[in-house]
């Protein structure tokens, strides 16, 4: 196993077992935050597997899905 899929697998990990923490949260953080943390686990999945840098392809990953939760939940409002 190389070592970026060694860190890839415990950050994919924690990340679902953050999801878990959303229950008491609005609709939007709710929405925000679970857009974040999926695309961080699937910008690093990504950059593992293509060989680039693991923590620019979590943190990039992150902030987009962060982005297209609140799109979403900005859009189902209207």
């Amino acid at each position: 196993m190389s070592p970026n899929t060694r860190f890839a697998i415990p950050l994919v990990l924690a990340s679902a077992l953050l999801l878990g923490a959303c229950e008491n949260m609005d609709r939007q953080t709710q929405r925000v935050l679970s857009g974040g943390a999926i695309g961080a686990a699937s910008g690093t999945a990504i950059t593992v597997i293509t060989g680039g840098c693991v923590a620019c392809g979590a943190a990039v990953g992150g902030a987009v899905g962060a982005g297209v939760g609140y799109v979403v939940n900005e859009m189902e409002k209207k």
